[in-house]
């Protein structure tokens, strides 16, 4: 069985590998493909020549809806990607804005921060508040990053800003009209469950059935509802290069090749 690991961050986005590193790191692993999904920029996605892996153009887009995250995943069969390059610019500039108010807030708070701080974890000038929190561990103001963001930088915590972004709608039309599939991103970390029920309304194509934070209900559940709303199944580790017990999560979570390549909407593996 060909095996792909659909959701994977490099150092484009928040990610502590480069796209390279997480290639060399999947062959070892013996995956057959690899999606590339940093946050909100397609920058880190290209052809990549003499691959030993094949590598699915992606991009995570992160939505709010009625005050929850909500993560949509973008696959395609292109490289070049004009609608999309074009609005993930837009978000670039509200990231970095976003970024300047949560430094600020921190000062306030007697965290004493700067935007260069910030970006000596930024290596490819997308901001986000990972980067942020690593600043924070490098200060020596918190201990870890969850520890960051529980005490700072999550919503309701004293640092919080929320971000701009587009909608569900907007992010699943603008996918489509790159003829790519869309793919609702670790469903079981929704809290509301009819918000579910809302994007596959929306259109989306398929649901990641397989993540590392799902647990065994998790998968089952919607794997069922994958199969009852006619939706492609994918999944992936979400690896963002950190080791845990020792280990790259690249690999340890994936799906079936062939995933990608059953209903309306497919990507040609073969074709990249």
């Amino acid at each position: 069985m060909l095996t792909a690991d659909l959701h994977i961050h490099t150092t484009y986005s928040d990610g502590l590998l480069t796209p390279d590193e997480v290639i060399k790191i999947a062959f070892r692993k013996g995956l057959y493909a690899i999606s590339i999904t940093d946050h909100d920029t397609v920058a880190g996605i290209r052809k990549f020549e003499n691959s030993q892996v094949k590598v699915i153009p992606g991009i995570e887009f992160g939505c709010v809806f009625e005050g929850e995250d909500v993560h949509i995943l973008g696959y395609f069969s292109k490289y070049f990607l004009p609608k999309i390059s074009e609005k993930v610019s837009f978000l670039k500039e509200k990231r970095i804005e976003r970024c300047s108010e949560i430094i600020k807030k921190l000062n306030n708070q007697g965290l004493k921060i700067d935007m260069e701080d910030v970006c000596i974890y930024t290596q490819n000038g997308l901001i986000g508040r990972p980067h942020i929190a690593r600043a924070l561990i490098e200060k020596g103001y918190v201990h870890s990053m969850r520890e960051a963001f529980d005490l700072y930088l999550n919503r309701g915590c004293p640092a919080y800003v929320e971000r701009c972004s587009l909608s569900i709608k907007e992010t699943i039309d603008l996918i489509h009209e790159e003829e790519g599939i869309a793919v609702l991103a670790h469903p079981g970390l929704i809290k509301r469950k009819e918000i579910i029920d809302y994007v596959i309304k929306e259109g989306i194509d398929g649901l990641e059935v397989i993540h590392s934070k799902h647990t065994h209900e998790d998968v089952v559940y919607f794997l069922s509802l994958a199969k009852k709303k006619n939706l492609l199944i994918t999944g992936g580790s979400d690896s963002h290069g950190d080791l845990i017990d020792g280990e790259y999560l690249i690999g340890r979570y994936y799906v079936p090749v062939d995933n990608l390549m059953k209903g309306e909407r497919r990507i040609s593996i073969d074709q990249l």
